[in-house]
């Protein structure tokens, strides 16, 4: 018997409760930083030693993180083997493979590798402390993050539909839906798949099928494994 796919789309949410920054939230880095100094194509091309110095900052916090429960209890449901399970992240951190977790799609890039400014196919991993103005790739163009910036196109958005409209259980964990094209993906699960939302907000237009996990991505897939399990 074919095992059933069980998605996970996590975001925000769930890295912040091993201590990364989030974006969004109150006191979050986009209310610290300008999105069109530090985010967008152009603001590499005006000021790239701030766009660099913003992202070595970044990745110097993500090594002081651990995975969280959340992350671990993923893994270890795809080491069991009782599911097929998938894993498509917002999130640029490495907590879901560092966790165990073995097939992950990032939708908005990596922080741990980096690619060519002017060769999209070229991409390797992140130097240790980051990235400076005059780090070149083999054909001469500055290297930057591996991240998708605003106004950019996803790359992976295309794997992770096929993902997602294979799922016969999709849980989103940690993210507000907010983001788009992303937040999109949670509306492309298949009819027949149960659907979960992990977060501890409020959503006043949530459809009535989807099962609501009123709590924070830790204490929320303790629950969701125990439902699944029984």
């Amino acid at each position: 018997m074919e095992k059933k796919k069980l998605v996970i789309f996590s975001g925000a949410g769930m890295s912040a409760e091993s201590g990364i920054d989030t974006f969004r939230d109150s006191g979050g880095l986009w209310e610290k930083h300008k999105i069109e100094d530090v985010a967008t194509p152009a603001a590499f091309r005006r000021n790239p030693a701030r766009v660099l110095s913003f992202y070595n900052t970044r990745l110097k916090q993500l090594k002081t993180v651990e995975p969280n429960d959340a992350h671990m209890a993923i893994a270890k449901l795809e080491k069991a083997g009782i599911y097929d399970v998938l894993v498509v992240t917002q999130n640029v951190d490495d907590l879901h493979e560092r966790a165990g977790s073995t097939r992950v799609c990032h939708l908005h890039g990596e922080l741990m590798k980096c690619k060519s400014s002017g060769n999209e196919s070229y991409i390797t991993e992140m130097p240790t402390e980051g990235l400076k103005v005059g780090d070149l790739c083999p054909s001469g163009f500055q290297l930057r993050p591996h991240i998708v910036w605003f106004g950019e196109m996803v790359p992976a958005m295309d794997e992770a539909i096929e993902i997602v409209v294979q799922a016969d259980i999709l849980v989103v964990i940690g993210t507000s839906l907010n983001v788009y094209p992303a937040a999109g993906l949670a509306q492309m699960a298949p009819e027949h798949a149960d659907v979960f939302l992990i977060d501890p907000g409020s959503f006043d237009d949530l459809d009535p099928t989807v099962m609501h996990i009123k709590k924070p991505a830790t204490a929320g897939f303790k629950e969701l494994i125990s439902i699944l399990l029984n």
